[in-house]
């Protein structure tokens, strides 16, 4: 009698979770192609959820597969690379004089993401780097990179003009996306830790930093990309200093 191979749900739950990020980035661009700009970054945004939830759900559910993180990494790419390229050339670009330039940006911002994906394949596929836990990150992830690359979105949504500036924000691009392919450490809080007596603490600022990023996006996404590259030098200098001491034990 022939034995009828079965599934678990489990098992393809974060997956079902990574096409739902997929769809959401395709949405993206379709508002943003509709001019709707603020409808198009909150799907982006919902991508960039999501594309946090199905690694843990993954993990949580024991369903890590290879085939998982093959998906995961082409979601990434559309998400991350494409769909906030596409979005900063309609929104910024289209139809002025630096639409060239603009265009160029936005090809290297998705060269640089797909570039910065396969880097980070490989160094998965390697058993020392997939079994390394570090508090740090080799240059950009892809969901801070298309974060990063929408700032002058989120300004202009604030009220200030970026029609006299682009060719400034179209090397703050590139700039963007060479830092993703980069080997500058930056923040991870993947493997961070706390003092337990700090958890209520930190629960409290984070529900904090949820309602105002509710009421008040655009300023508070501004802000944390300030935030982010300013941390930069700090996390290339916290690196260093644990390099140091691990050579010195």
């Amino acid at each position: 009698m022939k034995k009828t191979s079965r599934i678990k749900l489990r098992h393809i739950a974060p997956s079902l979770v990574t096409i739902f990020a997929i769809c959401a980035g395709l949405t993206s661009v379709r508002m943003s192609l509709q001019g709707h700009l603020e409808t198009a970054l909150y799907f982006i945004l919902l991508a960039v959820f999501l594309d946090a939830v199905d690694g843990k759900l993954a993990r949580y559910l024991d369903s890590v597969s290879l085939f998982g993180a093959e998906l995961d990494t082409l979601a990434d790419f559309f998400n991350f690379g494409i769909a906030p390229g596409i979005l900063l050339f309609n929104t910024l670009y289209i139809g002025t004089e630096h639409a060239n330039l603009g265009w160029l940006a936005t090809l290297l911002l998705a060269a640089c993401c797909a570039l910065r994906l396969a880097r980070f394949n490989l160094s998965m596929k390697d058993p020392e780097g997939a079994a390394k836990k570090s508090t740090f990150f080799v240059g950009v992830p892809a969901p801070a990179l298309a974060c990063l690359a929408l700032l002058p979105i989120f300004i202009q949504l604030q009220g200030w003009s970026t029609e006299s500036v682009l060719p400034l924000c179209a090397i703050y691009t590139m700039g963007v996306g060479f830092l993703a392919v980069s080997t500058v450490p930056t923040f991870s809080i993947k493997y961070a830790s706390i003092k337990r007596s700090h958890v209520p603490v930190a629960v409290i600022l984070s529900i904090a930093l949820v309602t105002c990023l509710m009421v008040y996006p655009w300023p508070m996404l501004i802000a944390a990309n300030l935030i982010y590259l300013v941390s930069m030098p700090f996390s290339y200098l916290s690196h260093r200093k644990q390099a140091a001491a691990l050579a010195d034990v």
